[in-house]
């Protein structure tokens, strides 16, 4: 048996691929930016080049073995993550006719279309699926039908992105619940395909590769794909999953009752279940865990990562300057001066991304609110302070969301990717929840949850969850400061009422949807 596990990631803006030894230990990476871009003749694309990020995802492969200088027969089993909600369309010979990226926002005719035929057909489709069209497949696939038919003839298959890679190595098409079920075409309590729905948007119902679960053996590494990616051949390629879910097994989010918060680009809570329950009023996302036991409520935020990088090119070029002088992170030079603004930021709130409601997903204009005139109170530490305090509100509003369909409001939540390397972030999550905040030391947790997979899949690890007990370390928690969290409770009270009137400005058309679902 060998000794290193691979996991390759294909995220919304890289390819990566990363070797663990068999205890969890991150020995190497090799990564490649790629982009998605958008097919000038059809507004909202966001089209995936598959020709060229293979060649990238060989890059990469190649690159860490090199690096490392581990010899590919001592990779015991290789598995797969990506971006959810991305798919590719195939022939009969498994060969790729059309793909897009995961917020490919090119199909709102055809979510009008779908409208137009059943008024009640989404509420009907999410019942079943745990899905809407927000960020679903159909509307997608019905977009090639109606505007490219000639591919839509020929094919044969849809897939993900993390399928996609295994068909690449092994020649083997499959697919499995935690990625395929935000299709919007599975059975969440099956978990598996659903060809009714398809019947119902008048799709072709025979479109549909074997489901494997996450964690099983899918097929071997061919000759073919060892030539071109240095692995080797006959190595066990095992079922992955979408990146939510493994992040949430390398973060060890592998139990009913358990939540977690990722605070990336976008802010994820996951919440995990063993009793797959949709939302009467088609509010929250329910995806299948990657564990065959399990499934997830899934709220998402918009944008907290990407507002506070534009915050920071935007207003905080001073600071950009004395981190290149100095090597420290521009982030860590804002958060000293912003500890030193009370909670709540003498009133002012601010409104990006709503609190879910995923039947109709629309949020108001970006917009800073209740500040007064007064530099010493209100400077680009209090504004920076207050995008930090809107996203831990936004997720308060999430989490309190899925707790109405759930009836448990989480006793705790891990908080991992990129904002939980602030401890003022984690601080003021804490603080508005009202609940302690456990940071996961883990840095690659997707990879890592790649890699507890393709271990499970040959017999390295017999238990996914004593697993994760062994290789998942906490790095740090923290507790709610009660003061902090009164202060938090009325401004949240506060913020709910405001957003509301905000997004009733952006109904009238008085200003910009900061973002809308298709056809919303």
């Amino acid at each position: 048996m060998g000794k290193y596990l691979m996991a390759l990631d294909a995220g919304t803006g890289s390819v990566r691929a990363v070797l663990f030894d068999l205890d969890g230990n991150q020995i190497g990476v090799s990564q490649q930016e790629w982009e998605h871009l958008e097919d000038p003749r059809f507004p909202g694309s966001m089209d995936f080049d598959w020709n060229h990020n293979w060649e990238l995802t060989t890059q990469c492969i190649r690159g860490v073995l090199s690096e490392t200088g581990i010899d590919a027969q001592e990779i015991a089993a290789i598995s797969t993550t990506c971006m959810r909600e991305g798919i590719l369309l195939y022939d009969k010979d498994y060969r790729e006719l059309w793909a897009c990226a995961n917020v490919d926002a090119r199909s709102d005719d055809e979510v009008v279309e779908l409208i137009q035929k059943s008024a009640d057909l989404e509420k009907e489709i999410y019942k079943i699926s745990g899905q809407t069209y927000a960020l679903g497949a159909l509307p997608r696939i019905l977009w090639v039908k109606n505007k490219m038919p000639e591919l839509y003839e020929k094919a044969a298959y849809v897939g993900m992105f993390n399928d996609w890679l295994i068909l690449k190595l092994t020649g083997v098409m499959s697919i499995e619940p935690s990625n395929g079920s935000t299709t919007g075409i599975f059975d969440l309590r099956k978990r598996d395909w659903d060809s009714s729905i398809m019947e119902k948007c008048g799709l072709k119902t025979d479109i549909f590769p074997t489901v494997c679960e996450s964690g099983t053996v899918v097929a071997n590494v061919s000759e073919e794909a060892a030539a071109v990616t240095g692995l080797a051949a006959g190595t066990p390629v095992v079922a992955g999953g979408g990146d939510a879910q493994l992040g949430c097994i390398g973060v060890g989010l592998v139990s009913p009752g358990q939540g977690a918060v990722f605070g990336g680009s976008f802010w994820q809570f996951e919440y995990n279940t063993s009793i797959p329950k949709t939302d009467e009023n088609c509010r929250v996302r329910v995806n299948c865990h990657a564990l065959p036991d399990l499934w997830q409520y899934e709220a998402l935020a918009f944008y907290p990562g990407l507002i506070m990088r534009w915050y920071r090119d935007s207003f905080c070029e001073l600071e950009k300057q004395l981190a290149a002088q100095t090597g420290k992170d521009p982030y860590d030079l804002m958060n000293e001066k912003a500890e030193k603004i009370p909670a709540g930021c003498y009133g002012m709130l601010c409104a990006f991304s709503d609190v879910m409601n995923y039947i109709s997903w629309k949020h108001a204009a970006p917009t800073f609110t209740n500040f007064a005139l007064d530099s010493e109170k209100f400077n680009r530490y209090t504004f920076y302070r207050a995008i930090m305090e809107n996203s831990a509100l936004v997720t308060k509003g999430n989490i309190e969301l899925v707790a109405s369909v759930t009836g448990e409001f989480p006793k705790e939540i891990i908080f991992a990717s990129g904002a939980s390397k602030s401890p003022l972030w984690c601080q003021i999550v804490s603080d508005v929840l009202n609940i302690p905040v456990h940071v996961p030391k883990v840095k690659e947790a997707t990879a890592l949850g790649a890699a507890i997979l393709a271990g499970k899949g040959v017999g390295i690890y017999t238990d996914v969850a004593q697993t994760v007990q062994k290789v998942v370390k906490i790095k740090k928690t923290y507790y709610p400061n009660q003061e902090n969290t009164g202060v938090y409770q009325e401004l949240y009270e506060k913020w709910r009422r405001v957003y509301a009137a905000q997004l009733a400005l952006a109904d009238q058309k008085l200003t910009k949807n900061m973002w809308a679902a298709p056809g919303v």
